[in-house]
């Protein structure tokens, strides 16, 4: 047994005392400003921009898919930025960028400054969200990599729990630029002092696979040989068609249930799935590093299908409410999960561009996912058309995801081509 090989099996992942807990909570925090004003934060910019300038909901809208497909480009090269600037830098310049972006959107005049600001907002996304919190925190977990990055991501979820209701009260105490302003000021001075002083060098037990990345192939090789490979095309596609259907019904939720159950009701049911989402992760923590992980992620699209069902044919309050929180009990996992297909089944010197591709690949999927049910919604009159769509995405993805490909003797496959 070598010295790197002894050194990892001492090191207990599982002890408080471990610094990369550390990093889990500043990577909560940083989950929770990033989705608070980037993810959840765009509708209420929606809103408050078409109340002062007037322009059409589409107008903003577009600024909107903007910038989530420009983050999804960003998003792509997390792997490279962290390993060319280091985490602590990379966080930091995603922070600033946050900040920027927040203090560029309370100021928008005109509609191409609110491209410009969407295009800042994506490069505070791609450094303060999924791509760049996998990424560095595969640099401190190996063995409980699944349960950190579930805990972490609950940040996702309290950032929509917490975030913008703080949002909208700022706005109406301070206006819409005033609350911007605060935000971005309490964005830079939580964030900054805790990445300085929490964000380090890896620990020595993952130095050595952090080397070993040094010499895997070239990420363009890497994105070449994944495109090329079924086990993780099957990956990428379940839950880029899962998370289309996913982030179009929660967009049209509220909608949807106020015109059967009235918007107070409505309101409970978004609540109660975003707080099953967090219950949903936190359960899941515990136990989905011993899971058969494709199993769990087939398991999670049908009951979201059949949550879709109870909510499309029933109309009691209750039936109603209790779908959402099914629903809900799988949304948090659903951008857990492939990072740990991808972390199980392929060469860990790949791991970082394969599960910042898969993260590019779902944004560019499910930015279209509110405008497409929207649309086929005014077409057929109804949600229930949209509504049965996403069932079928669903179903396709549950089959789909089960698919692994072939690897030899159940060995991780090689992250770039074979040398002859």
């Amino acid at each position: 047994m070598d010295a790197s090989t002894h050194t990892r099996s001492t090191i207990d992942e599982t002890s408080y005392r471990y610094d990369g807990w550390r990093i889990v909570a500043v990577c909560f925090l940083l989950a929770t400003f990033g989705w608070g004003l980037g993810f959840y934060g765009q509708s209420v910019y929606v809103a408050e921009l078409h109340r002062q300038h007037g322009w059409p909901t589409s107008l903003i809208s577009s600024g909107t898919t903007f910038f989530y497909l420009f983050g999804a480009v960003l998003v792509a090269f997390a792997s490279e930025a962290i390993k060319a600037f280091g985490p602590r830098n990379c966080l930091i310049a995603g922070t600033f960028a946050m900040a920027a972006a927040a203090l560029s959107i309370g100021w928008v005049t005109t509609p191409w400054q609110l491209y410009l600001a969407n295009a800042v907002l994506a490069f505070g996304w791609a450094g303060t969200s999924l791509g760049i919190i996998t990424n560095t925190l595969g640099l401190w977990f190996d063995t409980k990599r699944g349960m950190a990055i579930s805990l972490a991501l609950n940040g996702a979820s309290f950032g929509g729990i917490v975030g913008v209701p703080l949002l909208v009260a700022g706005i109406g105490y301070f206006g819409f630029a005033g609350a911007m302003i605060a935000s971005a000021v309490l964005l830079v001075v939580t964030m900054v002092p805790i990445i300085l002083i929490f964000v380090g060098e890896p620990p020595v037990h993952l130095r050595a696979v952090t080397a070993a990345a040094m010499d895997a192939p070239s990420p363009t090789q890497v994105r070449a040989r994944a495109f090329r490979d079924i086990g993780f095309l099957s990956v990428s596609t379940a839950f880029a068609l899962v998370l289309f259907a996913q982030v179009g019904f929660i967009v049209h939720l509220i909608t949807f249930l106020d015109g059967v159950i009235g918007r107070e009701r409505a309101t409970v049911a978004m609540a109660l799935l975003t707080a099953m989402a967090v219950v949903g992760r936190v359960s899941f923590s515990f136990v989905i590093d011993q899971l058969n992980q494709r199993l769990a992620s087939a398991l999670s699209f049908l009951s979201q299908a059949i949550a879709l069902l109870v909510v499309i044919n029933l109309r009691s309050d209750i039936a109603l409410i209790a779908a959402c929180g099914l629903f809900g009990f799988s949304v948090g996992n659903l951008i857990t999960l492939p990072a740990l297909i991808v972390q199980r089944e392929f060469d860990p010197r790949a791991f970082g561009v394969l599960i910042s591709l898969i993260t590019a690949i779902n944004q560019v999927t499910y930015a279209f996912g509110p405008g497409v049910v929207g649309l086929l919604r005014d077409l057929s009159g109804g949600y229930a058309l949209p509504f049965y769509g996403c069932i079928g995405l669903e179903v396709i993805a549950a089959v789909m995801v089960m698919v692994r490909g072939r690897s030899p003797d159940g060995a991780k496959r090689n992250p770039g081509p074979t040398s002859t």
